[in-house]
């Protein structure tokens, strides 16, 4: 399926060849593959958030199942890696796919982590499509209150 944007054919509106330039432009841009503007490469959408305890992870992981996925801990760097497999079989070839913009294969995601971490506490879950990674502090690295005396 080719998506073709196209304007009015306006001989007054002051673009002339500069305007079929556009058009041309963005008629070749939009003719393009999905898979192939992108590289058929794909990275679950990840966010990082951190409080007084401990560092979550939370990464959407549409279409996988726990064992697509492998969570690692190794030298301060947590690693997230895992595979979406296709899901097209033999009897598909009878099948015109009219738009497949969803990606597929292996990927692999690694952040370097802070001092201080709990690694042989770290604890993973998966639940509806979302990974989430607890990493929690270890006490020397968590905030302290400090108690202010009067002299």
């Amino acid at each position: 399926m080719k998506l073709a944007v196209t304007r009015r054919n306006d001989t007054n509106n002051g673009l002339g060849i500069f305007g079929q330039e556009i058009d041309r432009f963005f008629n070749d841009f939009f003719a393009i593959e999905p898979a192939r503007l992108f590289n058929e490469a794909w990275y679950p959408q990840i966010d990082v958030v951190e409080d007084e305890n401990a560092i979550h992870v939370k990464a959407d992981m549409p279409g996988l199942t726990d064992k697509d996925i492998e969570v690692t801990i190794e030298n301060g760097v947590l690693t997230i890696a895992g595979e979406r497999k296709e899901e097209r079989r033999e009897e598909d070839d009878k099948k015109h796919y009219i738009l497949a913009e969803r990606c597929y294969g292996s990927f692999k995601r690694s952040f370097s982590l802070p001092e201080g971490i709990k690694a042989d506490e770290v604890k993973a879950s998966f639940k509806d499509g979302v990974l989430n990674i607890e990493i929690p502090k270890s006490e020397e690295v968590k905030p302290k209150k400090i108690t202010v005396t009067v002299n």
